[in-house]
């Protein structure tokens, strides 16, 4: 067995990625349940559906991008890129922010130039309801990456600490976590997209 082998053994039975694991799979049941209450009340119900927002197109991109730049400082992190290493942090949460913004922009224009308020219908309601609790789930995220970015600052100032920071298994492991749940949220977001473009034809 190799290094790395034996490294993912131990990642996969780790307590911390269990408890990572049972909530992913929470959240995933959390936002099947409620687009199959939304499925279930169109049908049932023959309620027109609103359109998917094109900003929301845009939206993934930005959060797939803020993804790919969490990748990339995961990669410097294993190859003891200091600067790569923080700049790329720092990147994810500016495309991470951006992301916010963009959404609060889509909320007020569907609000502000289509009349579609949160409580204008039923389908109207679904839809904030499934952006709103994805997005607090960005925002629960945001603080581990200014945590990560901060201690990197803070530590990374002479060649010995780097050294202990960059061979922390500890520090390794919660970086391995935080990727996993951005490219998580990066899944569910397109998940939610494809359904509300689906459901929308029906």
């Amino acid at each position: 067995m190799t290094a790395q082998e034996r490294e993912d053994q131990q990642f996969m039975f780790h307590p911390n990625n269990v408890m990572l694991m049972i909530l992913l799979l929470g959240l995933s049941m959390l936002f099947l349940a409620l687009t199959i209450a939304y499925a279930y009340t169109k049908i049932t119900n023959n309620i027109d559906t609103i359109s998917v927002p094109a900003m929301f197109i845009v939206n993934t991109v930005v959060l797939l991008s803020s993804s790919y730049t969490m990748i990339q400082a995961k990669k410097a992190y294993i190859n003891d890129d200091t600067e790569g290493y923080q700049n790329l942090l720092k990147y994810t949460i500016w495309l991470s922010l951006l992301f916010l913004v963009l959404q609060a922009m889509t909320w007020y224009w569907l609000f502000t130039m289509n009349s579609v308020g949160l409580g204008s219908s039923t389908a109207s309601g679904y839809l904030y309801v499934i952006s709103f609790v994805h997005l607090m789930h960005v925002v629960a995220g945001l603080p581990f990456i200014y945590l990560f970015l901060r201690t990197a600052k803070k530590v990374m100032v002479e060649p010995v600490s780097v050294l202990v920071y960059f061979s922390d298994p500890e520090k390794r492991l919660k970086l391995r976590l935080l990727t996993l749940y951005w490219h998580f949220l990066d899944i569910l977001w397109i998940y939610l997209v494809l359904f509300l473009l689906v459901i929308s034809f029906f």
